[in-house]
C-alpha cells in the first residue's frame, strides 16, 4: 500500500472528514484491521485565509510547496491537496515534486462524464466560483459550469467561512442552498458539484433535486484506489 500525503486544514472540519473517510475505504477494500497509510500537514488555516483575502496567492502557494516538499521527503507517494480552492495554486504544488497530485477537479469531472452529464451546477468559496481555474480545468473535460449570481455566491461563501468551517450547520442555509440548487436547475443543470470540502457537511444527495458530486468523497475515492494499486502510479 502506498502513502498518501495530505495538505489539510484548510480547513480542519473536512480534513478530519478526509481522514475518516480514507480509513473507511480501505477497511472496506482490504478487510480486517487495515487502514490507510496517511502522512498530513496541517496548515493554521486563518493564515491561508488571510493570503485569500488578500488576493496573494504567490505567498499562499509558497506554504503549500514547502509543505508538499516535505511530506515528499518523509515517504509520501502521492499527494492531495484537501480543499477545492487551493487547487489555484494545484499546477505549482505539483511541479514542486516529483509525486502525482491527484487534482480534485479531474476527479469530479471524470465521475461528472461517467454519467454522461454536460452542465453541471457548482457550489463553492467565492473563489471557486469566480475564479477561471475550476472553469478551465472542468472545459478540458467537456463539461460547462453554472454558478450562482453574485449576491447569492456572497451568502454561500459567508455559510462556508463563518459556519461549516467552524462546525456550525445550520437548517437555515440548508434551506438557502437548496434555493440556489433550484434556481441552477431552472438554468438548466444537470447536476450538482458540492466544490468546497465542507459543503458535505450541510448537504446530501436526499437533500437535492439533481445529482450531487461531492468532491471530497470522490477525491477520497481516488486516492485510496491509487494508493492500493501501485502499478497506475507514475512519477
Amino acid at each position: 500500500m502506498k502513502t498518501i500525503g495530505l495538505l489539510g486544514g484548510m480547513s480542519w472540519e473536512s480534513t478530519a472528514v478526509y481522514y475518516r473517510q480514507m480509513n473507511e475505504e480501505i477497511r472496506n477494500r482490504a478487510g480486517g484491521l487495515h487502514s490507510a497509510k496517511i502522512l498530513l500537514h496541517s496548515f493554521d488555516f486563518a493564515e491561508i485565509v488571510a493570503y485569500q483575502t488578500a488576493g496573494d496567492w504567490k505567498k499562499a502557494a509558497g506554504l503549500l510547496l514547502e509543505a508538499a516538499r516535505r511530506l515528499e521527503a518523509a515517504g509520501a507517494d502521492l499527494l492531495l491537496i484537501c480543499t477545492n480552492t487551493m487547487h489555484q495554486v494545484a499546477d505549482d504544488v505539483q511541479a514542486a515534486v516529483t509525486i502525482p497530485l491527484v487534482h480534485i477537479v479531474d476527479v469530479t469531472a471524470e465521475a461528472i462524464a461517467a454519467q454522461g452529464l454536460k452542465r453541471i451546477g457548482l457550489l463553492g468559496t467565492k473563489y471557486t466560483m469566480s475564479m477561471d481555474f475550476y472553469r478551465e480545468r472542468m472545459k478540458q473535460h467537456g463539461i460547462e459550469l453554472l454558478v450562482p449570481p453574485v449576491d447569492e455566491q456572497t451568502e454561500i461563501n459567508r455559510v462556508i467561512f463563518e459556519e461549516l468551517c467552524q462546525g456550525i450547520v445550520k437548517k437555515s442555509s440548508r434551506d438557502a442552498y437548496q434555493e440556489t440548487v433550484r434556481d441552477l436547475k431552472s438554468r438548466g443543470a444537470q447536476g450538482i458539484i458540492l466544490g468546497c470540502t465542507e459543503i458535505m457537511l450541510l448537504l446530501n444527495q436526499d437533500d437535492l433535486p439533481l445529482p450531487m458530486f461531492d468532491s471530497t468523497t470522490l477525491h477520497v475515492q481516488k486516492a485510496v484506489e491509487l494508493a492500493m494499486h501501485s502499478n497506475v502510479l507514475t512519477s
